[in-house]
């Protein structure tokens, strides 16, 4: 069973087995369209497709109206069904891809392992890497499968909501992490989000620097003394970063480096900068 992490030389064997899923999680957060154009035209053989907008996030408003942020998490029910239409067992090895170092990727991991799914693991390196070592693309649909049976079972994973991240910011005793570019987090170059800034306390750790200058991760050892400095103890630690996606790799650097037990705040700073009486910090 792969939980964090699979080489495409371990992958390359299995893309054609009945126990396997395999999902491209291309995505654009400025071109929505990019990410499923890319599968078009080239993915990894028998791959499916997950629609980061449409299928890992769910309604932007909750049912009083409040904004969630720009990619909440959908309702468990609904990732089931999805997941039960991708042919996902109970036994099933998922493994999630991009191009973009497990950018997106990273998403599926950690929402598998929300409805309580273990074995998940992202391609180390992506397409780069897969392509890398000579191993073919396809254009065609992938075979069919019959409905899966998975369900939810507890969750691997935790989440807090706005509420208590407010909470922390006025009385303490959680680190939060910030998963932004630098720029971002200081409250520069802000196109995407209402305003400019970073949660009061909280650290970056920008997402890219868990990998290597090949797109693959870095080692366990480097990971753990690297993320150490900045989480603390993981399991007071709370993830996030613009809409709660990249958040999700920095978790998946933690599981890679022996540090689990971190949540995740999915609304992130998408959610928390569309209400102009919480408080925010700029600079470094």
């Amino acid at each position: 069973m792969y939980t964090t992490l699979i080489e495409a030389a371990a992958l390359a064997p299995h893309v054609n087995d009945a126990g396997w899923v395999i999902v491209d999680c291309r995505h654009d957060l400025v071109n929505l369209a990019a990410g499923r154009a890319s599968y078009a035209a080239g993915h990894l053989p028998n791959a499916l497709f997950a629609d980061m907008e449409h299928e890992l996030s769910g309604a932007k408003r909750d049912i009083n109206g409040a904004f969630r942020g720009r990619h909440p998490l959908p309702e468990k029910d609904a990732f089931i069904e999805l997941l039960r239409g991708w042919g996902v067992n109970e036994g099933t090895q998922v493994v999630a891809y991009d191009a973009h170092g497990g950018m997106y990727a990273a998403r599926l991991w950690w929402m598998l392992r929300w409805v309580g799914h273990e074995a998940v693991a992202v391609l180390d390196g992506g397409l780069p890497a897969w392509q890398a070592a000579g191993l073919p693309l396809s254009t065609d649909a992938p075979s069919s499968r019959a409905p899966g049976t998975i369900a939810a079972r507890e969750a691997l994973v935790t989440t807090v909501d706005v509420n208590t991240v407010l909470h922390n910011v006025e009385h303490g005793g959680r680190q939060v992490v910030d998963a932004r570019a630098p720029d971002r987090f200081r409250g520069e170059n802000e196109t995407i989000d209402p305003a400019g800034g970073h949660i009061p306390g909280a650290k970056n750790r920008f997402f890219k620097d868990n990998l290597q200058a090949d797109g693959r991760f870095k080692a366990p050892a480097q990971l753990k003394t690297e993320l150490e400095g900045v989480v603390g103890d993981p399991e007071k630690a709370i993830m996030q970063c613009g809409s709660g996606v990249t958040a999700c790799h920095n978790l998946l650097a933690l599981e890679v480096a022996g540090l689990p037990g971190a949540a995740l705040y999915p609304g992130s700073w998408s959610e928390w900068s569309a209400d102009s009486a919480r408080p925010l910090a700029t600079g470094a």
